[in-house]
């Protein structure tokens, strides 16, 4: 109950545009809840092309998608820091999906490096 009242109060705080950014990472953190696939994911990186404009939570989404061999606990915490650092300290969007890109490539290298 008390996290809640200081996840409202700090909702509350931010301006309409990182609501909105709150709300998608919540979501896409809900719609993770859970979610196994089926199939052996791929060896492979997808080729799925970065958009000209593109917020962070999209960006964690298409790179999850992109690297679905990684194990997300993995990069969870990582991920989780770029979106604060845009959200909470006014990184702009383009910097943190850099290290964002920057995080699973590199996550995606130790994965090689274990399988060897």
């Amino acid at each position: 109950m008390r996290d809640s009242k200081r996840l409202l109060s700090v909702f509350r705080s931010l301006s309409e545009a990182r609501q909105q950014a709150l709300l998608d990472y919540a979501e896409f953190l809900a719609g993770k809840e859970g979610a196994e696939t089926a199939a052996a994911p791929p060896a492979e990186p997808l080729p799925i092309p970065r958009p000209a404009k593109e917020n962070v939570v999209k960006a964690i989404q298409r790179l999850m998608q992109t690297y679905p061999m990684l194990e997300r606990n993995k990069i969870f915490h990582e991920a989780s820091a770029q979106m604060t650092r845009h959200l909470i300290h006014g990184v702009p969007a383009h910097e943190a999906i850099d290290e964002l890109e920057r995080i699973f490539a590199r996550q995606y290298q130790l994965h090689l490096d274990e399988r060897k």
